[in-house]
């Protein structure tokens, strides 16, 4: 699981960048409002787990009531809007990385030629629906701020809150939990006095794989260009990506 913690570290790390252009917003918006028409329990969060789950990632995200607020609107159909369809797409990066994409499009057609272009244009291939997914599995992950924290006695807490797994990457401590188990264990680390960084339900690769330094640094951009589509919600993979290839990756995006 360390290649889901490692990526997650680098989006963490850019993720000022992402609020400041607004896009990352414009992702949590879309996922309320996605939540509220196909989470099946109202427009409430008490009422609508999906919608809890998308409303809490927002406030992780520091997003204002107000935008949460609007887009619980869109999503009950006041104000219009767009419609937007769930897909998801899988692939292979450079080296045979297993990608898998997330995104919420109100242009099908339009959205997987411009995921395809991505992926040509960065040395891998869009796949066939099935071709990589059952290298992932579907799980809750909790992430917690490393600093501070005593790995040992986090392990601890999470295990007795119901958690299967935890595993530090660096700046932040993952922790994994059974997906519809995520809020419980959520709630009671919260009781625990555990600061969650974020809580989401994830694809988590179930064995990661190492590149070659050219390849581990083109699958990099390659996911990230994925996650600059306005359309794609998350991107995964099931690459281990090296303390010094992070260091390398991210001294030349500065």
């Amino acid at each position: 699981m360390s290649g889901h913690s490692k990526w997650s570290t680098i989006k963490h790390q850019k993720g000022a960048a992402d609020a400041k252009r607004g896009q990352l917003f414009t992702k949590l918006s879309r996922e309320i409002i996605v939540a509220v028409r196909e989470g099946g329990g109202g427009t409430t969060p008490d009422s609508n787990f999906r919608l809890r789950l998308a409303v809490q990632k927002a406030r992780d995200s520091s997003m204002p009531m107000e935008n949460i607020e609007r887009a619980i609107k869109k999503g009950s159909g006041e104000g219009g809007g767009e419609i937007l369809t769930e897909m998801t797409l899988e692939g292979y990066g450079p080296g045979g990385a297993a990608v898998m994409v997330r995104a919420l499009s109100d242009n099908h057609n339009r959205s997987v030629q411009e995921v395809r272009n991505i992926f040509n244009r960065s040395g891998g291939s869009l796949g066939e629906s099935g071709c990589v997914a059952w290298l992932f599995d579907f799980k809750g992950v909790i992430t917690v701020n490393a600093e501070g924290q005593d790995a040992d006695e986090l392990t601890l807490k999470a295990i007795d809150a119901g958690a299967e797994d935890v595993v530090p990457g660096g700046d932040v401590i993952e922790i994994y939990t059974k997906a519809d188990e995520l809020e419980m264990v959520r709630q009671a680390l919260e009781e625990q006095k555990v600061t969650i960084a974020s809580a989401e339900q994830s694809l988590v690769a179930k064995t990661t794989i190492s590149l070659d330094e050219k390849q581990a640094l083109q699958t990099m951009k390659l996911m990230e260009k994925l996650e600059d589509l306005d359309e794609v919600q998350q991107v995964y993979g099931n690459v281990d990506f090296s303390e010094d290839i992070i260091a390398k990756y991210q001294s030349q995006a500065v």
